[in-house]
């Protein structure tokens, strides 16, 4: 068969270009890494990374969370954040505990030091999260927020 035939199961370039334009999968990612890149080069003053933020601020809670609690608010399994952890306690931001009363659960808790990192990455993440926003239509990051919200409720 000629290389400049197509087999007859191709897909044809029409098709690709109307899911360049419209696959709400593939305008997500990339929306995602743009936008978390501009938080890493913000944060990285600080040796952190945009994932490493939003893991230390959902540590931040009157009561250590469970490792498990925290792998469904981020919406990643635990065997990723597991790995996302081991950076942030090597460099003694965070702890990971036996639970009190349940040993088989781990709790995760800031450290003085994690506390610290996160206080001066706060003014770091809202300027660079009002830089991002006000690119934005008025009104549509709220919308935005919101129906990303609604996507995430029907998992």
């Amino acid at each position: 068969m000629s290389s400049e035939m197509p087999s007859a199961d191709a897909v044809s370039f029409e098709t690709t270009l109307f899911v360049r334009d419209h696959c709400l999968c593939l305008h997500t990612q990339r929306a995602a890494r743009i936008i978390a890149r501009r938080f890493d080069v913000a944060l990285r003053p600080l040796g952190l990374k945009s994932g490493q933020f939003s893991l230390l601020m959902s540590l931040n809670r009157p009561e250590p969370p469970t490792l498990g609690s925290v792998a469904e608010l981020l919406a990643v399994d635990r065997t990723t954040l597991t790995a996302n952890l081991k950076p942030l306690e090597r460099d003694g931001l965070i702890e990971v505990r036996s639970d009190r009363e349940d040993r088989r659960a781990r709790r995760l808790l800031l450290t003085e030091k994690g506390r610290s990192v996160l206080a001066r990455a706060v003014p770091i993440w809202t300027k660079t999260h009002r830089d991002i926003e006000s690119a934005l239509a008025p009104g549509s990051a709220d919308r935005l927020r919101a129906d990303l919200n609604a996507l995430l409720s029907q998992t």
